[in-house]
């Protein structure tokens, strides 16, 4: 299918594809059919990597709307007709549906759009569609493997389809951005939901600080812990989309504390240089159990040391994150997507079949051979917990978190060792910069004998976006480690 530009949209960058809009060469329309073509054919024909969950129906007509905008006013900025896909727990005002995978919404319209959708459509970007994940960002069932939904069914990872571990819960958003099925996505977090499946899928992630994203609009897990944040298969994508993501929200209080502090353009921060004279703790004390089966590669983690020092980074081996082997609570989790969770579900249109924590158990219970496959024993334990945030448990849990994570955790070991940022083999830092409210970007650092990707993790301070952008891109740019994955 020659029309298609296929040598103009593969593994473009967004900077590549808009040259090529400005030049005439490529339209919003046609990269918009492009990603749909690979949709159909790849993600639910042939591997069937199953990682789009809905298609917005008037993305063309968006698209060829921009188009007529280019010609006659001119781009709006850098992602104008740029196609992006949303997790599918973030709202939008249209004819898609916003369900997080779960059955019992998968006729929720929302009458706005989520604060950071607003943004996207400001900035001219095309919402493509949704993608898939774990059902309630894994807050459904301790059975339930990554990736999987009732309403979408299961995510495969594009470089081993039914093989490779997909990682969860943004896994759609990182599958698709890998594959090729959408330029940039966007995932969310409460630990390790952008940098697992992105470590897996050999794509660019970005966990910001919280509050530099608001929250407004996307169906919450934690008040604590939540944040949204651009997937990309380049650290210069994922920067983009980074800075049109970001704003103060008045409805989200988490946001005021980035006024003055969040920027709209991260790209200034791409600097090849950027490793030389940097001091990057390397943590080596993670228990194997912190691995999936099959995910960790000394020699390659050896080999992204290596990479830094080359390209300028001095490395202090084996730092000690005291913190980072206490035994955690998660009564912050259980007792917070009780109390936000039941506060959504409350406010639903009357319409649909559930509006509280019990409600949705018993709905699962009624339509049990499609919703119960993997069972629903998290959200029956907290549809046990009360609905107050009192609770000694969750109070001292919640102090604690922030203590260990921030003052005795990461600040600490910055302060400790005088570094800039701290590596992490895979995501097994994802805890404690969860805990903290503390950035992190994954990045693609190679692949193992059988094709399986590793990546690497590194953190930082509060808003220390920019400083982990400028490492990961020099990282980037010294090793050039991703490959498409190849579909037979």
């Amino acid at each position: 299918m020659e029309f298609l530009k296929e040598s103009l949209i593969e593994e473009q960058t967004i900077l590549q594809i808009q040259d090529a809009m400005e030049k005439g060469k490529l339209t919003s329309k046609e990269l918009v059919m492009y990603f749909l073509y690979r949709i159909a054919k790849y993600d639910q024909d042939g591997p069937k990597i199953n990682s789009v969950l809905e298609i917005n129906p008037d993305a063309i007509f968006i698209a060829e709307g921009l188009d007529h905008e280019r010609k006659t006013k001119g781009a709006r900025g850098i992602l104008h007709g740029i196609p992006v896909l949303l997790k599918d727990n973030i709202e939008t005002n249209d004819k898609q549906h916003t369900s997080a995978g779960v059955l019992a919404l998968e006729n929720y319209n929302s009458n706005r759009d989520a604060f950071l959708v607003s943004k996207l459509r400001e900035a001219g970007a095309v919402i493509l569609g949704k993608a898939n994940m774990t059902e309630w960002a894994n807050g459904m069932s301790s059975e339930m493997w990554a990736g999987y939904s009732s309403r979408g069914g299961q995510v495969s990872n594009p470089y081993g389809p039914g093989e490779f571990f997909v990682g969860g819960s943004s896994t759609g958003s990182a599958a698709a951005v890998a594959a090729n099925f959408a330029a940039l996505a966007v995932g969310t977090e409460t630990d390790g939901s952008i940098l697992s499946p992105s470590v897996q899928n050999s794509t660019v992630g970005i966990k910001p600080t919280v509050g530099l994203i608001s929250r407004t609009g996307i169906i919450p897990f934690t008040h604590s812990q939540d944040t949204a944040g651009p997937m990309a298969r380049t650290v210069t994508d994922a920067a983009i989309l980074l800075g049109a993501l970001t704003g103060v929200d008045q409805e989200d209080p988490a946001t005021y504390k980035s006024e003055g502090i969040a920027k709209q353009d991260y790209t200034s921060f791409l600097d090849p240089n950027g490793l030389k004279g940097a001091r990057i703790g390397v943590f080596t004390q993670a228990p194997n159990d912190s691995f999936m089966p099959g995910e960790y590669d000394e020699e390659l983690f050896q080999q992204a040391i290596h990479s830094m020092q080359e390209a300028g980074a001095e490395m202090i081996s084996d730092i000690d994150l005291p913190s980072f082997h206490r035994k955690w609570s998660w009564a912050v989790n259980s007792y917070e997507l009780k109390h936000s969770l039941e506060n959504y579900l409350s406010q639903l249109p009357a319409t649909l079949p559930v509006h509280s924590i019990g409600e949705l158990i018993e709905f699962n219970k009624t339509h049990r051979e499609k919703t119960l496959k993997y069972g629903q024993d998290k959200l029956e334990y907290r549809g046990t917990l009360s609905n107050t945030l009192r609770e000694p448990e969750y109070l001292l849990a919640k102090i604690e978190d922030l203590y260990y994570a921030q003052d005795k955790g990461i600040d600490e070991a910055l302060k400790k060792y005088d570094l800039d940022a701290i590596l992490f083999p895979a995501y097994v830092g994802s805890t404690i910069s969860a805990k903290a409210g503390y950035p992190s970007i994954a990045l693609p650092a190679g692949y193992m004998e059988n094709g399986r990707p590793f990546g690497i993790t590194l953190a930082a301070g509060a808003f220390s976006e920019g400083l982990l952008i400028k490492l990961g891109y020099a990282f980037e740019q010294a090793t050039n480690h991703r490959r498409k994955p190849v579909f037979l």
